[in-house]
């Protein structure tokens, strides 16, 4: 199949860049540094810049993968941060949708991230595809993300929205902001750490969009997680024990407030995300609980 991705070059995208030419694939990855990432020496990954108009590339495209935002991770939501994590998406998402709209062949398939910050916080309550959606910045972001996607299936495009959870990998992402905490012999739980911390496994996640790809009766809103999340306490003693360190500090809700802001409701709230819609269509996670998960990211080459 040919593929168009935005975010390509980004943790997720490259590996799932990586994923699929393994699988055999074909790729345009959108950048706004085509030449920067040129020497990739494989002819199955072509790296192209980002367009206002990419309906050209689309109309060559089986699939389009939207991967495109700004961080939300490590900062605070200050209002001109907050104009472009809204923007980023939106901007990006609309862009593409017009592009296949205009598309002289459309793509069959428009998979547009969102993320489990859709849902309300709903404490120990079990979260599925069907949940509410929340209040606050990060809900309402996703909804609009979500709907400006969704105006792709009016011309014939199947359309999936996979929420992703807190997504553990290599070089980035969650993991890269707590190692060095953890390695000072520092770290520890954050909040009452009573609150659910739905986590995937990169490769998970990479394969789950795969699957998704290639089972064509899935559409609408996809819950990227781990089958067993785990609260914020659990997930914090696993990763001292994986890494041989303490896990005995805590940062309370008013601090993380302080330092963060409207952007501590990521690291309080408790989303307790299970991956059912995935489930339902038989897809096996690799790393369904959390420990091996951890070993496998951290303790093997």
């Amino acid at each position: 199949m040919k593929f168009y991705i935005t975010g390509g070059t980004g943790f997720i995208g490259s590996r799932l860049c990586q994923m699929l030419v393994e699988d055999g694939h074909h790729i345009k990855a959108a950048s706004r540094n085509p030449g920067k990432h040129s020497g990739s020496g494989n002819e199955k990954l072509q790296f192209v810049p980002v367009q206002d108009d990419p309906s050209d590339h689309l109309s060559e495209t089986d699939v389009v993968i939207n991967l495109a935002g700004e961080n939300i991770f490590g900062k605070r939501w200050t209002k001109s941060v907050k104009k472009r994590i809204y923007e980023s998406r939106i901007r990006t998402t609309s862009a593409l949708v017009s592009g296949m709209e205009k598309a002289d062949k459309k793509p069959h398939l428009f998979i547009s991230a969102s993320g489990v910050d859709y849902y309300n916080d709903q404490g120990d309550d079990v979260i599925t595809e069907d949940s509410e959606s929340g209040d606050g910045f990060l809900a309402d972001v996703c909804r609009e993300w979500e709907a400006e996607s969704a105006r792709a299936a009016d011309f014939g495009v199947r359309v999936v929205n996979p929420r992703f959870g807190v997504v553990l990998g290599k070089g980035g992402g969650a993991l890269a902001t707590m190692l060095p905490v953890f390695k000072s012999f520092i770290g520890g739980s954050l909040g009452s750490g009573k609150q659910f911390f739905p986590w995937v496994h990169i490769s998970d996640l990479c394969r789950s969009l795969l699957f998704v790809v290639k089972n064509e009766e899935i559409s609408g809103p996809v819950n990227i997680t781990a089958p067993e999340p785990v609260t914020m306490d659990t997930f914090t003693s696993v990763l001292g024990e994986v890494l041989s360190r303490p896990s005995v500090f805590r940062v309370p809700g008013f601090a993380l407030q302080a330092a963060f802001g409207e952007a501590a409701e990521m690291l309080t709230a408790s989303h307790r995300v299970v991956p059912e819609k995935l489930q339902k269509h038989g897809f096996d996670f690799d790393f369904s609980t959390l420990k091996p998960a951890l070993v496998d990211l951290l303790l093997k080459n």
